[in-house]
């Protein structure tokens, strides 16, 4: 494609990776020399560089509770389009069924589905359906995984590094005792073990990790948020809004991140509340949305009845959750209510339907749920 200089001296080049990454795919079509410059690795990593890309919807797959197979239907749900399209095939690009893991910016970590026969971990870019394959050293479906990629923040010229950072749990056979931290560098394409041990006897829970500022988080069953900065190589736990002394049921709870700040979001007796991170090392959180369960019911009648009894119910036993707060990213909290999937925007107050829980593969209520956006990252290993 020649020199980034010469590239930079093209209009088509420059207004091009201006544009939202959602229409680009479809411009490699109007000519050849188009097709040559979107596909060209440096136009995709300064495209990527200027363009902060939106959720564009979230990606869903269940898994049994107790069983060791693992399902292999994974359900893309965009958020935008009027007409709820449920997509089954968005990973059909890679060469065996996969299990999605972690999801950064475009890029997505799956590993393996179980039973294993060459257990692998493959880090993807669905929109321009690249991979690659790393070795997975002594496999555990209980370890977790998180990527770390900003292509904002890298500088123009290099290649689009990331890193892939896994989480296990010290424990011994009465408790767990905290969490140990192993990290893949694309720069490097070699795995190194940290130093950083996090003393925790909690356990993580729902979320994958989630990468702002260099920091990644994952939300524990213990209200308080796991934090790793990447960079330092350095963990600690940040207390979340409201102790567990509060409530007189058990609350369902995600974090996600919006407008560059993590997001706890928090369903209880006392209705739906949403805080966002001030400050993580003094664990300040500012309210920043409240609606009562009765608020939510009026407002929401088409979804909702005697929702309070409904709620108090399941949240006071050791029962499924009648509504529980999936996942959120941009605004877009991602919800399940009964059998069915719902997406409620915080911002402008609207809720509709996605679709029941059969049409993602099964009636299975355990799940792991992604936040996804669009990304022209090209990827390459080291």
């Amino acid at each position: 494609m020649g020199k980034l200089r010469e590239l930079n001296n093209d209009i088509s080049f420059e207004v091009l990776c201006r544009l939202p990454t959602k229409y680009i795919p479809r411009l490699k079509c109007v000519s050849t020399g188009w097709n040559r410059l979107i596909s060209d690795p440096t136009f995709r990593k300064i495209q990527s560089h200027q363009n902060r890309e939106p959720l564009s919807g979230f990606l869903f797959q269940q898994k049994y509770q107790w069983c060791n197979d693992d399902l292999t239907t994974i359900s893309y749900i965009p958020v935008e389009k009027q007409e709820v399209e449920v997509y089954q095939t968005v990973f059909n690009f890679l060469p065996e069924h996969v299990v999605i893991l972690a999801s950064c910016n475009g890029l997505v970590c799956c590993r393996s589905c179980f039973p294993f026969q060459d257990p692998c971990l493959y880090i993807c870019n669905p929109l321009n359906k690249e991979w690659i394959r790393l070795k997975w050293d002594e496999p555990d479906k209980t370890n977790i995984f998180a990527l770390a990629l900003d292509p904002s923040r890298d500088p123009i010229g290099t290649s689009n590094s990331f890193k892939l950072i896994r989480v296990k749990q010290l424990e011994n056979e009465f408790q767990a005792l905290g969490f140990s931290f192993e990290i893949y560098s694309s720069d490097t394409g070699d795995w190194k073990k940290s130093e950083e041990i996090c003393k925790c006897y909690d356990n993580l829970y729902k979320n994958s990790g989630i990468f702002l500022e260099g920091v990644l988080h994952w939300l524990t069953d213990g209200y308080q948020v796991l934090t790793f900065n990447v960079e330092h190589e350095l963990s600690w736990l940040v207390s979340a809004p409201l102790p567990s002394t509060e409530f007189n049921s058990i609350p369902e709870a995600c974090i996600g991140d919006y407008e560059g700040k993590l997001h706890y979001i928090l369903l209880s007796e006392f209705g739906l509340h949403v805080w966002f991170l001030e400050d993580i090392f003094e664990s300040k959180w500012s309210l920043k949305l409240s609606k009562t369960l009765e608020e939510l019911e009026v407002e929401h009648s088409e979804f909702f009845y005697n929702l309070r009894e409904k709620v108090t119910q399941r949240l006071a036993v050791d029962k499924e959750p009648w509504i529980d707060p999936l996942a959120f990213k941009d605004g877009y909290l991602l919800m399940r209510q009964g059998r069915m999937i719902l997406q409620y925007n915080i911002d402008t107050n609207k809720m509709k339907k996605l679709c029941w829980l059969y049409k993602l593969g099964s009636e299975l209520t355990s799940c792991t749920v992604l936040p996804f956006s669009l990304s022209l990252v090209p990827l390459n290993q080291a």
